[in-house]
């Protein structure tokens, strides 16, 4: 099994105490390494932003991409200071580092009200079935802009 570095997961933990006690949001922080750097920090800003994606892990990761001129975080390590919620865990597998380090457990966190049980028990539901009304319409018209993209010989694929 491989072990991450105690020194960043020490950051990203001082980042979630940090963030609690100035007030600024959850406690939660997050840092992202690469070549045995840290090259970007998150804390939890949901609450100071009014941005419910204001995650820790998702305000390390727009800062690490901005800190490398690049949309992907491949060679990077993230470290956070929890399990990461179902946001952020899409979020990381778009950005595809390398590797993942946590503290606290998802459980931990359902154990102070952070709860994000109903979210992974609605992902895996059918659509129908679940508590947020969901319809698909016109996806004629919204394919073409599929179309158009599928059709692009210089994009920059993603």
């Amino acid at each position: 099994m491989e072990k991450g570095n105690e020194k960043f997961m020490e950051e990203a933990i001082r980042l979630s105490i940090d963030n609690v006690e100035s007030g600024n949001g959850g406690p939660f922080g997050a840092v992202i390494v690469k070549d045995d750097k840290i090259i970007a920090r998150g804390q939890n800003q949901v609450t100071a932003t009014n941005d419910p994606t204001a995650h820790a892990e998702v305000t390390a990761i727009r800062n690490a991409c901005k800190a490398l001129g690049e949309f992907q975080l491949e060679g990077c390590d993230i470290y956070t200071s929890c399990e990461p919620c179902p946001m952020c865990l899409g979020a990381i597998y778009w950005a595809r580092p390398d590797r993942i380090f946590y503290g606290n457990s998802k459980e931990d966190a359902a154990s102070i009200n952070f709860d994000d049980k109903f979210i992974y028990e609605e992902i895996e539901k059918p659509m129908e079935e679940r508590k947020l009304f969901t319809c698909q319409m016109m996806r004629d018209e919204a394919f073409e802009a599929f179309k158009k993209w599928d059709a692009l010989t210089d994009k920059i694929e993603y």
